[in-house]
């Protein structure tokens, strides 16, 4: 595509190493608006999560107990800091539902609580250049929901713009005020990581399933990628 501005993604080389486990996938897309409904598909996700609930708590899911023992490995009390699936399925199991934000969000927020995965939605219209996972330094800026501006902790693990601000802090536990959807969000990044077992499986299925999703609810044709060692850095014509 000639002109195209290229918006690229990929994890640290230092991250590849330290956490060989890591699957992910990444998914690319535009066309999205706020004005769709996606009650249905919302319903027959969560209703997978009712199911998988009642067999036993959500911190016995494999997907959970591998997010603990990576946020242990990085130095945090896993009880304190939890990985987004854990919370979204922690809240989920108190209400029985989730608060509506956006249908983009409200539709990733229930495709992971049916894999019990992390996803994160970036809008790259307040991203720089593109996405790095990685150690921070520490000066980087984070913009929380309520306005305010934090810097991560030294080799805390951080989403990184080529501005150094971090959209999301102790890898997926926080994301950032800054990039998060809003009615005017046409252009995301949304990217899955997960530790298990079956995480390659896993997470490919999810991306799948969110690709088909978003085809059948917006005018997309979106794109999906697996970061790899070998290949990590992922570009998208934006």
């Amino acid at each position: 595509m000639t002109g195209a501005r290229l918006m690229y993604f990929q994890h640290s080389r230092a991250l590849w190493s330290d956490h060989p486990d890591l699957a992910a996938g990444v998914v690319f897309a535009t066309g999205i608006t706020g004005d769709v409904s996606v009650d249905s598909r919302i319903a027959r996700f969560t209703a997978i999560a009712e199911a998988r609930l009642t067999e036993g708590p959500e911190s016995e899911f494999p997907e959970i107990q591998a997010w603990r023992r990576t946020f242990s490995k990085m130095g945090l009390k896993p009880t304190q800091y939890r990985c987004a699936s854990e919370a979204l399925l922690r809240r989920f199991k108190k209400e029985r539902a989730l608060p509506r934000i956006h249908p983009l969000i409200d539709l990733c927020n229930a495709i992971s609580l049916a894999f019990a995965i992390p996803v994160a939605v970036f809008d790259l219209a307040n991203v720089s250049e593109g996405l790095e996972v990685r150690h921070a330094d520490g000066d980087e800026s984070y913009l929380t929901f309520s306005g305010e501006t934090e810097h991560p902790d030294p080799h805390e693990v951080i989403f990184a713009d080529a501005a150094r601000r971090a959209h999301a802090r102790r890898w997926t536990n926080r994301q950032s005020g800054l990039s998060a959807v809003r009615d005017s969000t046409a252009t995301v990044l949304i990217v899955a990581e997960a530790m298990h077992d079956s995480a390659a499986a896993d997470v490919a299925k999810l991306t799948a399933t969110l690709a088909d999703e978003l085809t059948a609810t917006w005018p997309t044709k979106p794109e999906t990628a697996t970061p790899t060692p070998a290949s990590p850095r992922l570009e998208f014509p934006t």
